[in-house]
């Protein structure tokens, strides 16, 4: 493995530590630097990437590519990716539904070996440890598993089917953010009424629920910009198993109230809900 290179498409707060996970077993971890942000270029120097001037030359020298962006550019990235005929393997670890992964593996298809990911959990820092779920081809997915042997990402191969592991990572997403979702509604609605400590007494005496945690809304109004697009593709991935999509389109919807808080981490609960009560 050490003899392996990897390349990280998009070094956001996800892919530059994940990226600096598999360092540990790899040769080298690439960027891009080409049209990305300071703070972008600030994250990959934080977890000692290694910057190169173009996507063609990280291609070249990559071994493993791990896609890791923002849900609505994930196949246009992969058709640049295409473009150059990456004949490696390419972890495709976004928030996308099933079909969407097997249209990538199609658009990259013969020349790399897609693997399917899903990443559940928070970013591998101060001792998180995420889980990056595999489904795909046994002899890419096992790569992938050495990459991250020993890291703070732990992985589990679901299969060889490209698509489960998608729909693992869409599956949770669909209750944990739409559950927090509900939480704002929940606490905004009691507000209006002068009722919203109560309300969360009440719910601190049940065990687990995340209604007593009204300190995560603000957290969940940073995190809007994600995790709509996010809850936008479960809604499809439930449309097409035949399921009622209209409560994760609504939630979506809710959370689009907050994009201009866009990682905002001095956000208070209050200007939260205030936020979240203006249409």
């Amino acid at each position: 493995m050490d003899q392996l290179t990897v390349g990280i498409l998009h070094p956001g707060s996800m892919g530059a530590a994940v990226a600096a996970c598999a360092a540990t077993n790899a040769a080298a971890a690439l960027w891009c630097e080409a049209g990305r942000s300071s703070a972008s270029a600030g994250r990959a120097a934080q977890f000692g990437l290694t910057s190169v001037a173009s996507l063609s030359e990280l291609l070249d020298r990559s071994d493993i590519v791990i896609s890791l962006c923002p849900p609505a550019g994930a196949e246009d990235l992969a058709r640049d990716v295409a473009g150059h005929r990456f004949a490696g393997v390419y972890l495709e670890a976004n928030a996308i539904n099933p079909e969407r992964v097997q249209r990538i593996a199609g658009l990259l298809a013969p020349d790399a070996t897609v693997v399917d990911g899903g990443v559940v959990g928070s970013p591998p820092v101060g001792n998180k440890t995420p889980t990056l779920y595999l489904s795909g081809p046994v002899d890419a997915s096992e790569r992938i598993e050495a990459l991250f042997a020993g890291t703070a990402v732990r992985t589990t191969v679901l299969g060889t089917e490209v698509g489960k592991a998608s729909a693992l990572k869409l599956a949770y997403a669909a209750f944990q953010k739409a559950s927090r979702v509900l939480v704002a509604l929940a606490i905004g609605m009691a507000r209006e009424h002068g009722v919203d400590q109560e309300l969360i007494e009440v719910a601190s005496r049940r065990t687990d629920s995340y209604l007593a945690e009204p300190q995560y809304v603000a957290k969940t109004a940073a995190r809007a910009w994600r995790w709509g697009p996010e809850l936008e593709e479960a809604a499809d991935a439930l449309a097409a198993a035949g399921l009622p999509p209209e409560m994760l389109r609504a939630a979506a919807s809710a959370l689009a109230r907050w994009n201009d808080a866009k990682d905002d981490g001095e956000l208070t609960l209050t200007d939260a809900l205030d936020r979240l009560a203006q249409p």
